[in-house]
């Protein structure tokens, strides 16, 4: 019947388990039956097809008639795959005495308990019972083979007990039931034996987890609750064996183990909890506790006829411990503590901790991933199953359309009413559309308002480093002018090189549009400031964070006639809650239809069924009629709801006085927005103008590399031609002189676009070298060192001094209304070619596109450390060049 083993303990437990044996069965041949099945319904090719499938089937049944695996796990493992096996045959081959069916298979099984009772039918539920019997039992067999002597088997074993709970839970569940229709069947397999056998595998599962929880040395009280959970499952076990039909069909033995197990942690949980309240000096409970457990193993011991005799010493240990401890409490108590000690009938129950519970056995058992027999489904099945499932998805549909109109019609008329969003303005929980909140945070996580002020300071930065940039090439060029004028006057016409004023009129006009440029961009720059400063008040709602405190409130009534206030709030707040309540029972209705529909699987039932599909039908989709009626009883009492919700809303707008409220948040509403847009496009022009400065600054520092170039080559031809005119005074190589001095006026460059390149005269003469150099390869000119850019410099008077203007610069007029103050942004000039001479044209203008591939010279102006921020998103009004 079963099988018991016990071990040492670290504990006081007993340590006496049990493990259930399986049961036995009969030859029988699968495949021959199935095959002719498959043979006479379908075709002799799928018979074929399927050969595989029908000797794996045979091989599983054969094996679990031997009985002769070498290890549980394999007979497990075993179990597990014909289980699954069986489940596919279910649903393809219609096993039962009528003719048309699968009628030459009957499944014979003994009881486990009374191996001469046997069960003998003509259907799959009785061989699909026996096997999740015997899948238990071989759990309960694995648990029993692990070493409870240490903390580790112990722990291993409590894991095969759980199993073995969870197979007996999954047949009392899915096929004890089935298995016990009709006159030849077995207690073994019926709901309340293996309801009991679930109960009495947690039992030893819980009690597993005690020892190992006595083994760590836990405290006292949560030994106790463990322990006193042990007991109960086994109280549980004991109340089904005393019941029928168990009650006649277990040996002696059986109830005695049980009996003693439930009193015998009964009284381990009554001794644990002592030593709890001893500790608390708690005597009086104490000693009534004690009694308890006395009491309990004294009426236990009274029938131990067939106990395990390790069970009776662990049990007359446990007495002993017991007693000693109760006569040491009693002397404490008369002697120190004198207490009124309640009778144990009066006390409370003892605390109880579950630490398992059941397998589910869903995943393990679940065959839907199986590939046997996958090709054979009967046509006229497939056919009907067809039309049933349109009728459950016709059904499904129109109940489906019913919740969402339901929900859709709430959402709508909530929105009329304003709810619930001013009951949270009442409370300070104002809130924006969602579009305009995404809005908002766009602008703060920008920047917002209070960030605009660094940005604008990053205008007149670049600003100011282009016109000192600007500056510095003005006094570049008119220092190489004043000195070619003295030289001019100190030789007079022996100086026969051009004027610098010719070679630098086009350099000059662009420095002049730079200018121009930089005023005009100033000019907008302060229209921008403007406008930041007259719409900082406007701009400031968007710093506040979050922005929703910048929303007008919902106030109460100073004054209230009947102060009702409360009460009609309270009311409309708990219509409202009932109204969620609907809408939360809606959608779990529509998960339910869904769930239903999942698992509506009539396909065995039409296989096996010999009446009308129709019959069938109307009796199958009638499971729907509930569900039906609880989704038509929601949206009538919505519909309710809202009318009451509706009268109720309207005396609160009322007393709150909503309509000035909502008129507040919808002016508050339309400020954000506009000071939203403002941002916007003060964003945009700001960004466009640092696009422009820096465009600008790309430009200016091509042209003032030039312009070092031009001063450069112009202090090498100076040297040259000193020496030439030095050497023609002292009257030496006249004729050489006069051809090197023509040869002069031919050579000296031009910045101008429409230089020309000019060839040297053969001669004599030693000609003069190029005058262009790349940078790498000029030699250094003492005195003509680029100026760097100070961090303050003194500005020139060209720019600062209004009595000596430039004259040669002329700011554009102001741009008409509507218009761009700022010029296009310049764009840099391509480089001029390594292989030219000075001469040729080295600033055609600004044709390249922008942000050319510039290496800047040894000496030049670093670039300033400015970068464009990145763009607010695009704003469909003006840009940078609207009038602000």
């Amino acid at each position: 019947m079963a099988g018991t083993a016990s071990s040492s303990s670290a504990g006081t437990s007993s340590n006496i388990m049990l493990a259930i044996f399986e049961k036995k069965t009969t030859q029988i041949d699968l495949y021959r039956p199935l095959r002719n099945f498959i043979a006479f319904n379908y075709s002799e090719r799928d018979a074929q097809n399927l050969e595989d499938d029908l000797q794996t089937l045979k091989d599983y049944r054969s094996d679990l008639e031997r009985q002769s695996d070498p290890s549980p796990t394999a007979r497990r493992d075993l179990l597990q795959s014909y289980f699954k096996a069986l489940c596919l045959v279910e649903t393809r081959f219609p096993i039962s005495p009528d003719k048309d069916h699968v009628n030459t298979i009957t499944f014979v099984w003994y009881d486990a308990f009374k191996q001469k009772q046997k069960a003998s039918q003509q259907n799959i539920h009785l061989e699909k019972a026996a096997v999740l019997f015997n899948l238990g039992a071989v759990y309960s067999q694995i648990g029993l083979s692990f070493d409870r002597a240490t903390v580790e088997g112990r722990r291993q074993a409590s894991h095969a007990f759980i199993a073995a709970a969870g197979a007996f839970a999954f047949l009392r569940d899915n096929a004890s039931t089935k298995a016990s229709i009709g006159s030849s069947t077995t207690v073994d397999v019926s709901v309340e034996c293996v309801g009991m056998l679930e109960r009495l595998m947690l039992a030893q599962a819980q009690e597993c987890v005690f020892e190992n929880t006595i083994a760590k040395g836990s405290t006292p009280g949560v030994c106790a609750k463990i322990s006193r959970q042990v007991g109960l499952y086994y109280e549980e076990a004991l109340a089904a064996l005393n019941a029928p039909p168990l009650n006649q069909h277990f040996d002696k033995a059986w109830i005695a183990h049980v009996q003693l197990k439930a009193a015998f942690f009964l009284a381990e949980a009554c001794y644990r909890y002592s030593l709890e309240l001893h500790e608390k000096e708690n005597i009086a409970e104490e000693i009534a506790r004690l009694r308890s457990g006395i009491n309990a193993l004294t009426e236990a011991k009274k029938s131990t006829k067939g106990a395990a005799p390790q069970l009776l010493d662990a049990i007359n240990k446990l007495e002993a411990n017991l007693n000693r401890n109760l006569e040491r409490a009693v002397k404490e108590n008369d002697r120190v503590y004198l207490m009124r000690v309640p009778n144990p009938s009066t006390l409370p129950p003892l605390p109880a901790f579950s630490m398992v519970k059941s397998m589910a056995m869903n995943e393990v058992l679940d065959a839907s991933k199986e590939k046997m027999f996958s090709s054979l489904i009967p046509d006229s099945s497939a056919k009907a199953l067809s039309r049933y499932t349109e009728m459950v998805d016709d059904i499904i549909r129109t109940q489906a359309e019913k919740l969402q109109q339901a929900s859709e019609l709430t959402r709508v008329r909530l929105k009329e009413m304003d709810l619930p969003e001013s009951i949270l303005a009442l409370e300070g929980n104002s809130s924006l559309p969602t579009d305009l909140k995404e809005d908002v945070e766009a602008v703060q996580i920008s920047g917002g308002p209070i960030g605009l002020e660094a940005e604008l300071q990053q205008l007149r930065d670049l600003r100011r480093v282009n016109s000192e940039m600007l500056v510095q090439i003005e006094e570049l060029l008119q220092k190489e002018a004043r000195e070619d004028s003295q030289f001019r006057s100190q030789f007079g016409t022996r100086w026969t090189r051009p004027q610098s004023s010719t070679l630098t009129k086009n350099i000059q006009d662009r420095l002049n549009r730079f200018a121009g440029n930089l005023k005009q961009a100033a000019d907008s720059d302060a229209r921008i400031e403007r406008s930041v400063k007259d719409h900082s008040a406007l701009m400031s709602i968007l710093d506040h964070r979050p922005v929703e405190s910048a929303l007008p409130t919902l106030a109460r009534p100073i004054m209230s006639l009947d102060a009702n206030e409360d009460a009609i709030l309270g009311t409309l707040k708990q219509s409202l809650r009932q109204l969620e309540n609907l809408g939360a029972q809606r959608a779990g209705l529509e998960d339910m239809l869904k769930e239903m529909k999942r698992k509506d699987d009539i396909l065995p039932k039409l296989m096996t069924s010999t009446g009308s599909y129709e019959d069938l039908f109307r009796k199958e989709i009638s499971k729907y009629d509930n569900i039906c009626e609880e989704i038509s009883r929601n949206i009538e009492a919505q519909e309710q709801l809202l009318l009451q919700i509706q009268g109720q809303n309207n005396e609160f707008s009322v007393i709150f006085n909503l309509e000035d409220y909502k008129a507040s948040r919808e002016r508050c509403y339309k400020q954000i927005q506009a000071a939203v847009a403002k941002y916007r496009e003060i964003k945009e022009n700001i960004n466009e103008g640092l696009k422009f400065y820096v465009t600008l600054q790309d430009a200016i520092t091509n042209v003032k590399q030039q312009c070092s170039d031009f001063v450069m080559t112009r202090n090498i031809q100076c040297r040259e031609m000193m020496e030439d005119v030095q050497r023609q005074m002292a009257g030496l190589s006249f004729q050489d002189s006069k051809n090197s001095a023509g040869g002069y006026n031919n050579s000296y460059p031009s910045v101008g676009p429409h230089a020309q390149r000019s060839q040297s005269p053969q001669s004599d003469v030693r000609p003069p070298q190029s005058y262009y150099q790349p940078p790498h390869e000029q030699p250094p000119v003492s005195g003509y060192a680029q100026p760097h850019l100070q961090p303050h410099p003194q500005p020139h008077p060209m720019y600062s001094s209004p009595q000596q203007p430039p004259p040669s610069y002329h700011s554009p007029p102001a741009p008409a209304p509507g218009t761009s103050p700022y010029p296009p942004h310049p764009q840099a000039p391509q480089p001029p070619s390594t292989n030219h001479e000075y001469g040729q044209p080295a600033y055609p203008g600004w044709q390249g596109p922008y942000y050319n591939a510039h290496v800047p010279q040894p000496g030049a102006i670093p670039r300033p450390p400015y970068t464009i921020p990145n763009q607010y998103p695009p704003h469909q009004q003006g840009g940078y060049y609207k009038q602000q």
